[in-house]
């Protein structure tokens, strides 16, 4: 009986070693953090002291509202640096534990400077799959004539380059370098940095994801009649599989109330000719708009975006393919002439009408003879012979 006693006070005091250190284990020790790359963040940690050996330590990280439960004693964030980053860790004997242990936090420093130095507006845009393009606005303080520096890593990359491609569009100020496809995959993420040579604006920092990208504008190569119809051809951008665009054509013609904006995601079967090798024919798309006038000149023009099958879809319109034209144009000459001429064949039509209706009214109703003008007339005549009568005698 004592041995049986004994055993079960030791399962007791085995349980309730367990409940304590899962109820509550210490907080995690040599908590430390480090930047890498220009936007990669490290946390560091060791297992707390002190824990009872049947406690399996899991530990739960909190960045802002996003939950990590892990069995792993660091954690790696790409996170823009524009602001002051914050990891707390708490750890625990369970994934489901209810009672961890006490928070520790570690953040980042917020860069230096003014923050109203720093530069604004501050995007990139994957373009045609070969080439990134990020623009942004001077701060409000940044120094007149600031010589701005773009830096940028990605995966493949040992280190962070600068960019040497700098233009401006209007207050826009940009740059531009390779990024082709076939070196990083629509998972990628690509850090940026934009400082300036001197040191005296603060640092502004971008994440852009390659999951999104604007094409190159298409080109129209053919533009037809087919019986009563318009026909329209063009080649795909570069770069692109066949299913990853869709297309939108724009026709106009001479009259400004006729106006046709269509999606089109057709492919066209060309027949090959003499320059369409085997291995060098594309995929040529295709539109055709009905019912339209031989004698009416039209205006057409392609842009593309990329499928939503492919990338996120973020309505990055390719800037318009060259307008082509087909058709006739009316001449305004001969308007200008019809306009003059209808108020003048109306004047005349007008004028004739009432001489028309003049004589037909003196031919239905002829005028009356006057009497007293006929008996005037026969006395006049009577005394005239008479004078002359006398003159004779």
């Amino acid at each position: 009986m004592e041995g049986l006693a004994i055993l079960c006070l030791l399962l007791a005091a085995a349980a309730l070693t367990e409940i304590s250190a899962e109820a509550h284990p210490p907080p995690v020790t040599n908590f430390s953090i480090s930047v890498k790359n220009l936007c990669t963040i490290y946390w560091q940690w060791s297992p707390p002291e002190g824990v009872n050996a049947t406690c399996k330590l899991w530990y739960d990280s909190h960045l802002g509202e996003d939950e990590v439960i892990s069995l792993k004693t660091f954690r790696v964030e790409e996170v823009a640096l524009n602001e002051r980053i914050c990891l707390q860790v708490r750890s625990q004997c369970s994934v489901s534990s209810t009672n961890p242990s006490d928070a520790v936090e570690m953040c980042t420093v917020p860069p230096e400077g003014d923050p109203e130095s720093a530069v604004t507006r501050l995007q990139c845009i994957w373009y045609n799959l070969c080439q990134m393009n990020c623009t942004w606005l001077p701060g409000k303080k940044a120094p007149p004539g600031t010589n701005y520096a773009l830096y940028y890593w990605y995966s493949p990359l040992e280190k962070s380059l600068q960019c040497a491609n700098y233009y401006t569009e209007g207050e826009l100020i940009g740059c531009s370098f390779d990024l082709l496809k076939g070196k990083v995959s629509g998972s990628e993420k690509i850090q940026i940095m934009v400082t300036d040579t001197a040191g005296t604006i603060r640092p502004s920092y971008n994440i852009t994801f390659l999951n999104s990208v604007k094409p190159e504008h298409p080109v129209i190569t053919a533009l037809s009649f087919q019986n009563d119809s318009l026909y329209v051809e063009w080649e795909s951008p570069e770069n692109f599989e066949s299913n990853c665009l869709v297309y939108q054509v724009e026709i106009t013609d001479s009259k400004p109330e006729l106006y046709k904006a269509e999606e089109s995601k057709n492919k066209c079967h060309i027949s090959q000719t003499p320059q369409d090798l085997p291995g060098n024919s594309k995929d040529k798309n295709c539109f055709v708009i009905s019912d339209v006038d031989r004698d009416t000149l039209y205006t057409v023009r392609v842009r593309a975006k990329a499928s939503k099958y492919c990338f996120e879809d973020k309505n990055l319109w390719s800037a318009w393919s060259p307008e082509k034209s087909i058709g006739q144009k009316p001449d305004p000459t001969f308007y200008t002439i019809t306009l003059l001429s209808i108020p003048v064949a109306i004047s005349i039509s007008t004028l004739l009408l009432l001489l028309y209706l003049k004589r037909l009214k003196i031919i239905i109703f002829p005028p009356i003879p006057d009497p007293g003008k006929i008996f005037k007339e026969m006395f006049s005549d009577q005394n005239d012979d008479t004078l002359d009568h006398f003159t004779f005698l």
